[in-house]
C-alpha cells in the first residue's frame, strides 16, 4: 500500500529522534497531529491526505512509541518533555506558530502545550481527550469515572510488563481494543501494532507515559486529599478550540465535558457516534469536522 505522506527521521536538540509523517506543502499553514497510547502517526492516517491538500501536516511518532527514540527513565515522560519536543518539532521545519491537533495522551500534550504555550500554538484540536482540571476534578467527584480509570493504576504498576509478557502482544492486543471499538475496524491494522510494540523497549516507554503522569488516580475505596490546584481558579484557555468527543468512548464518560466551556471559552463542540479511538473509528466525521472548522 502506497502511503499519502513521506515518513522522516528527525532528531531533535530534546535529545530524541522521532519519526514523523510528512505531507503537504510547506508554505501553507501547519497542522501538527498527536497520537496517544498505544499508537503511532498511524491515528491519523485517514486524515493525514486529506488535510495534506490545504496544510503542511506533521504527525510524529511521539517519544517512546513506534521506532522514534525510548529514553530510559520515568522521569523522561513527564509531559512537559512531550511539549518540549512539539516545540522543537516546529523550530525543524521554521514554523513559527502552528494548528494543534490531539487525541488520548497526544491530546493531554496537546492541552498542555496550549496552556504553556501559546505563542506556538494557534489553534487547538482536540479528539477524546480529557482537560487536565476536569480530568482530576471527575477522579475525585465522579466514581464511574473513576471505575473507567481503575487501568491507569494496572499501566503504573511495575509488574505489568511481566503480565503483557505472559499472555504475549497479541492477546494483549484483543483485550486493549476489544471493549473499546469495533474489532473489523482495527483487525487490519494488527500487524502493524505488533510490530511497533514489539520494538525493544517499547512497551515499557509507552507505559512510562502514565507513570510519569501527576493524575491523582485513587482506589474505589480510597479517600485521599484533593490536589491543590483543584481549590484554585484554573487559566482559561486562550486559543480558539475544537473539541471532537466520540460518546461511546468507555474510558472517559462525558462527564469530561461537564464545564468545560467555562475553561475554554472559545470553544466548538462536535458529538460523535464513535467510541474512544474516534479518528479511525469515524474517519469521515472527524475530517469533516476539522476541515469545516478551519475554513
Amino acid at each position: 500500500m502506497t502511503e499519502a505522506f513521506d515518513l522522516q527521521s528527525i532528531t531533535l536538540p530534546t535529545g530524541v529522534t522521532l519519526d514523523v509523517a510528512v505531507a503537504g506543502d510547506p508554505a501553507s499553514p501547519a497542522i501538527i497531529l498527536l497520537h496517544g497510547f498505544p499508537e503511532s502517526h498511524r491515528t491519523w492516517r485517514h486524515q493525514i491526505p486529506e488535510l495534506a491538500k490545504t496544510h503542511f501536516v506533521l504527525a510524529p511518532d511521539q517519544r517512546g512509541f513506534a521506532r522514534s527514540s525510548k529514553p530510559a527513565e520515568v522521569s523522561d515522560y513527564t509531559p512537559d518533555k512531550m511539549v518540549g519536543d512539539l516545540a522543537a518539532l516546529a523550530d525543524h521545519f521554521g514554523i513559527a506558530t502552528f494548528i494543534l491537533v490531539g487525541h488520548d495522551w497526544g491530546g493531554a500534550i496537546a492541552w498542555m502545550a496550549a496552556l504553556t504555550r501559546p505563542d506556538r500554538v494557534a489553534r487547538l484540536i482536540i479528539v477524546n481527550a480529557p482537560h487536565p482540571y476536569v480530568f482530576q476534578k471527575t477522579m475525585f467527584e465522579d466514581l464511574r469515572q473513576r471505575e473507567a480509570s481503575q487501568y491507569i493504576r494496572a499501566f503504573r504498576n511495575p509488574a505489568f510488563e511481566k503480565h503483557i509478557e505472559s499472555i504475549g502482544l497479541s492477546a494483549f492486543f484483543d483485550s486493549s481494543f476489544l471493549r473499546h471499538t469495533d474489532f473489523a475496524k482495527v483487525a487490519d491494522e494488527k500487524p502493524i501494532y505488533l510490530d511497533q510494540w514489539g520494538q525493544p523497549g517499547a512497551m515499557t516507554a509507552m507505559l512510562n507515559w502514565y507513570r510519569a503522569s501527576a493524575i491523582v488516580v485513587p482506589e474505589m475505596d480510597e479517600t485521599p486529599e484533593r490536589p491543590a490546584f483543584l481549590n484554585a481558579p484554573f487559566p482559561p484557555l486562550k486559543q480558539p478550540t475544537l473539541v471532537i468527543w466520540g460518546l461511546r468512548d468507555a474510558a472517559l464518560l462525558p462527564s469530561q465535558l461537564e464545564g468545560l466551556d467555562t475553561l475554554v471559552p472559545d470553544m466548538t463542540l462536535v458529538k460523535v457516534d464513535a467510541g474512544h479511538f474516534v479518528p479511525w473509528e469515524a474517519p469521515e466525521a472527524v475530517t469533516k469536522a476539522i476541515q469545516e472548522w478551519l475554513n
